[in-house]
């Protein structure tokens, strides 16, 4: 079983911590490092956040969330090991050939780390704020990820659809090995749809046991009608309750067919933050490696 330090960008924003936050990461075991995403918050935000009871995103007006893309460049050179991950990347709020060139760019600096966590955005007023339409971004977004394989496929590409049109063209860097693995956030039947459709891996944002592995087996469930293998799904999982009974949480976690646990780094904030994420990684990523 993997282990990914989740949100580590907001934890760690300038360049001392972040490059410290990164080495003792991967000297004490975690696998990869992943950044969120929300280029602004409203100020008034009537939109439903979807992990939480209330509704209500756990930020304040002035959480830190620096761009992704840019501080996982920032992280590759910091720990030559480490995979570099997005947790999530709204796609639908960027121009396609604009994010294909970076994330090629990007995984031709770090030698083929990068990983592209997607979301199609839960916030309208962000999409309101930035001039991208709201309605149909799933479909915007499938696009999307169609278009920048394709230029990622080789040279003279082209792609023809509904959101983007362009006849034959070149985008160089391309990715280390010819693509970018694709993980698909979200609990909802459209997120499940679209995981087993487009994507490499799955990123539910639900941690509770219980509720985890119903989704999961509607994931299964969902492969199969699609004549897809379930096991050729990676599943990624928020490893949060769990930080109370660390040992039960992994075994549970493996019972369920999880193949990278995701420990948000804000367990590891403040002081003494660092000390805390090294005595977890002694304690879980022993059992980690038998799982």
């Amino acid at each position: 079983m993997k282990v990914g330090l989740a949100f580590a960008s907001s934890i760690a924003i300038n360049g001392a911590d972040a490059l410290t936050l990164c080495r003792r990461a991967e000297a004490a075991g975690f696998e990869s490092v992943w950044g969120g995403e929300h280029v602004v918050l409203p100020d008034s935000i009537a939109s439903r956040y979807p992990y939480t009871p209330d509704g209500k995103i756990p930020a304040e007006p002035d959480t830190p969330i620096p761009d992704p893309l840019i501080w996982l460049a920032f992280a590759a050179a910091a720990a030559p090991t480490l995979r570099l991950g997005t947790c999530i990347l709204i796609v639908p709020q960027r121009n396609p050939l604009i994010l294909a060139k970076e994330l090629a760019t990007l995984d031709q600096l770090s030698g083929g780390r990068v990983e592209l966590g997607l979301g199609v955005g839960w916030m309208q007023e962000e999409f309101d704020a930035l001039g991208v339409p709201w309605e149909r971004r799933g479909a915007r977004n499938d696009e999307y990820i169609a278009a920048m394989r394709a230029l990622w496929a080789g040279p003279h590409a082209e792609f023809h659809g509904e959101f983007v049109d362009f006849a034959p063209a070149t985008c160089s860097p391309r990715p280390v090995n010819g693509s970018i693995p694709v993980l698909v956030g979200g609990d909802t039947d459209a997120a499940i749809s679209r995981a087993v459709r487009i994507a490499d891996g799955y990123f539910p944002g639900e941690g509770d046991a219980e509720r985890l592995g119903a989704l999961l087996k509607r994931v299964h469930q969902a492969a199969e009608k699609a004549d897809r293998d379930p096991k050729s799904i990676e599943i990624n999982a928020m490893f949060g309750i769990q930080m109370m009974d660390p040992a039960a949480g992994v075994e549970q976690m493996a019972s369920l067919g999880v193949g990278r646990i995701m420990i948000p780094a804000f367990f590891f904030a403040g002081d003494g933050g660092l000390d805390r994420l090294d005595e977890f990684a002694e304690k879980v990523m022993p059992l980690t490696r038998n799982n």
